[in-house]
């Protein structure tokens, strides 16, 4: 014997009872079936209306029979033949009939009483299963449609189930039945002979109490997905089928959102160790998922994240509960009393307060009744005025495992912290098989999807990626990134994609991914740019694991980082504006990188993609000091004096470094030295000093006077000083040695100034556009670290860039 339920999805319409017929037709070839059905899709929730209706007087319930008259018998005229449907047609009248008696009744006594609910809502199964009993008869002539009110019994007035009257029954009229029976669900008898229900869902459960009944050898559950699934895929875009899950876990993600069942239905199969196969109708050959007595050998950690979505916490709290008995108690009781169901409850250690969750709908009923039972106390002041906060949801992580696994809610926790969602609840159950949070909803999506991540069940982690400045340096990095990401995904399982793109002049955003292959089309066609209309673009998507980078060199740009910190996204920059602000500013940047559990990261505010910073970094936290540095650190510099030959003129090479690449868009702060002056006193505030711009001596490397034209004028200076950088690189050829613009920071010197340098000087071979910088500490003092490379040009600026957004991923 095998017991088959399908629900409402899989008999929704003509097309889908024909698949159900075909899976019934190849499922009945070797043994009974008895087979469960829902009312069509949406039926149940109409008849519901028209009780509502009917209650009020009002003839508007007629409105909704006759919608719910046409929607059947459209599907009989697509199913049968005129000439096989008029006894069907028949009793379908007569249902409707009755439907309408009784809604009729209600109406004239202007009450809707329990026993008359559910005899209107019966309906649905009573149509349905009439329908595809007399359907798969066609082809199946030892059809037989059943009538569960000879067999399954619930208590009088209520949908509990008199399990030792309703076996007995089940044994004595199904045990020895042949062919295909098909059965309406939800619809039970009371002890008085009247009929109920048993509960939204109940077709799950009228399955489930027949399969344990007859010891069935199987259950299966028949809809339209394909099993329970790792989290809702209306959500989480990468939840995939669980192909096996214990009863226990099953029944947690049941009653958190996950609908694929109806909780209570496990119980009688559980205690027969019956299993569930979840199957779907439109896809039959897909193998779903098995629930069973235990998870089969899985080795996750968890089997699945959840939801409820739209909850309310109302808290209970004041000092007069503390040590006293009996305040749980009387709350729960105000709450059944009001017939108000309680979702979560969370209660602190200090007895203090007690929080539950419920429904939206609930609130006005729950608070009336509570604040009833506690007038006295919260008149004298021993209990506070009920707190309400809305807007809320619940997720919640399941899995047997995690009952001996250290650190899972740690893990769950440090997630949601790094993508800046705040927990307002906690509730660990005894059993710890489930760790419910709750959470505002607006960071629902990203909350499912980063913890759905965290633990392995996506494949992949997401990065999203917010990009302003697409100029030189940016447009190389879109193109690294465009060239990577293939492989990023296949080897490393980053899915990193750019979201938002901004020049000065326009901004664009795509959630699901900007495609790099014609991102300036794309931007082109775009929004006009705004940093305050961008960053609030970026808060509103509050996507996971997001990060912010800045390509410019804009001082109104990074004035916005503490904003963007604190919307616990991260921050890669080139831009070494704020790191070089003051000292009060850079360290509550740093602050806020630790209080919101973000990346503020800026390896090429020095050496581009030289790891200067990053070794610094490293030096510092594994308890080295930093004596002595002392550095080339301007790439556009070294290449101008290893460049400038006394061949052309300085300005000539000065305009060529600036043409390719290697200065800033004015060069004047690369001439000036203050864009060196920028460099060292980062790397003295990362090396642990609190240094401020003033206290560095800078020496420009051409005239002062200069510094004061800008443009071609700027050029224009230049030319006329060139006897000027003639002498200098003629004495310091008469010299043997060669210029170089040193930054050095010791305890006795701040300075960034030209120096000539001998052959001996390990600056005196750099070439090119290179930089090189010496660390010397307590562990490399004989010699000290040196750090050397290309530093400057969009090329490997940009890969700097690119390698800090993968580090912000690894958290």
């Amino acid at each position: 014997m095998q017991i088959l339920k399908f629900g409402g999805t899989s008999v929704a319409n003509a097309q889908n009872i024909k698949r159900v017929k075909d899976i019934i037709k190849s499922k009945s070839q070797n043994q009974p079936l008895i087979v469960v059905v829902s009312a069509f899709s949406g039926i149940t929730n109409r008849l519901e209306q028209v009780a509502n209706e009917a209650s009020k007087s009002s003839n508007t319930y007629l409105n909704g029979i006759n919608e719910i008259e046409a929607v059947h018998k459209e599907a009989i005229s697509q199913l049968f033949s005129n000439l096989n449907s008029q006894e069907l047609h028949t009793q379908v009248n007569n249902l409707i009939s009755k439907l309408k008696e009784v809604c009729q009744g209600v109406s004239f006594v202007d009450e809707l009483t329990p026993r008359t609910y559910s005899q209107i809502v019966s309906f649905g199964e009573r149509l349905s299963s009439l329908i595809i009993a007399e359907y798969v008869k066609l082809e199946l002539e030892e059809t037989t449609l059943l009538d569960p009110r000879a067999f399954i019994f619930t208590q009088n007035g209520t949908s509990y189930v008199d399990f030792g009257k309703t076996n007995e029954a089940i044994v004595s009229e199904l045990k020895n039945c042949r062919g295909v029976n098909i059965c309406p669900g939800f619809i039970a008898s009371s002890k008085a002979g009247h009929l109920s229900t048993l509960g939204r869902g109940g077709s799950d459960y009228t399955a489930a109490i027949i399969a344990g009944a007859l010891d069935a050898s199987i259950l299966e559950i028949w809809t339209d997905v394909s099993g329970m699934m790792t989290a809702d895929p209306r959500i989480v875009k990468r939840a995939h089928v669980i192909n096996k899950i214990s009863y226990e876990e099953a029944m947690e993600l049941s009653h958190f959102g996950a609908k694929v069942i109806y909780p209570p239905s496990i119980m009688p199969v559980l205690k027969k160790k019956i299993p569930i196969q979840i199957k779907n109708t439109f896809e039959p050959e897909h193998p779903g998922t098995l629930i069973s007595e235990d998870s089969n050998g899985s080795n996750t950690i968890i089997k699945g994240l959840t939801s409820i979505k739209d909850i309310t916490l109302v808290s209970l709290r004041g000092p007069g509960m503390v040590g006293i008995p009996n305040f749980s108690h009387r709350l729960f009781r105000a709450l059944s009393s009001a017939e108000v169901n309680v979702i979560l409850i969370t209660q602190a250690s200090s007895e203090h307060s007690i929080s539950v969750a419920i429904l939206p709908e609930a609130v006005e009923t729950a608070k009336e009744a509570i604040e009833a039972e506690f007038e006295l106390e919260i008149n004298v002041g021993k209990v506070a005025p009920l707190k309400i906060k809305m807007g809320l949801s619940i997720i919640a992580i399941v899995g047997n495992k995690m009952q001996d696994q250290v650190g899972v809610s740690g893990k769950m926790f440090n997630t949601l912290g790094h993508n800046g969602v705040n927990v307002v609840a906690i509730a660990n159950g005894s059993s710890q098989r489930n760790i419910s949070v709750v959470i505002y909803t607006k960071d629902l999506k990203k909350a499912l999807n980063s913890v759905h991540e965290a633990f392995f069940l996506s494949d992949t982690k997401s990065l999203n990626v917010f990009i302003v400045g697409v100029g030189n340096v940016g447009a190389t990095l879109l193109a690294q990134i465009k060239a990577q990401q293939s492989y990023l995904y296949e080897k490393h399982q980053l899915d990193l994609k750019v979201v938002g793109l901004a020049n000065s002049q326009m901004m664009s955003f795509d959630s699901d991914g900007i495609s790099l292959d014609n991102w300036e089309h794309t931007l082109a066609e775009g929004e006009p740019m705004g940093i305050d209309s961008f960053i609030a673009k970026m808060s509103e998507l509050n996507l996971r694991n997001t990060v912010f980078v800045d390509n410019t060199a804009s001082e109104a740009i990074a004035s916005t980082y503490a904003r963007v910190l604190s919307e616990s996204i991260s921050i890669v920059t080139p831009n070494k504006v704020a790191c070089s602000s003051s000292y009060e500013n850079y360290s509550h940047l740093k602050e806020l990188e630790q209080k919101f559990r973000t990346k503020f990261l800026f390896e090429t505010n020095v050496g581009a993609g030289l790891p200067v910073i990053s070794t610094l970094n490293d030096m510092v936290k594994s308890g080295d000091e930093i004596l002595d540095v002392q550095g080339v650190l301007s790439g556009s510099l070294n290449f101008i004096f290893n460049t400038y030959d006394g061949t052309r003129s300085f300005a000539s090479v000065v305009r060529q470094a600036k043409e390719e690449g290697y200065t800033e868009p004015d060069p004047r702060l690369d001439i000036s030295g203050k864009d060196v002056m920028r460099k060292l006193l980062i790397l003295a505030r990362e090396a642990g000093n609190n240094l401020e711009e003033a206290e560095i001596k800078t020496t420009p490397c051409v005239p002062e006077h200069c510094m004061e034209f800008e443009g071609e004028a700027f050029f224009e200076a230049l030319e006329k000083e060139e006897a000027f950088f003639k002498a200098q690189y003629e004495t310091a050829q008469k010299n043997g040695k060669k210029l170089k613009y040193v930054a050095k920071f010791n305890a006795e010197e701040a300075s960034t100034q030209p120096m000539e340098v001998a052959s001996d000087h390990p600056f005196y071979h750099l070439d090119g556009k290179d930089n090189i910088v010496s660390f010397k500490s307590r562990r490399y003092f004989t010699q000290p670290l040196v750090i050397k490379g290309a530093g400057a040009g969009a090329e490997v600026t940009a890969s700097g860039i690119f390698a800090d957004i993968i580090k912000s991923a690894n958290t």
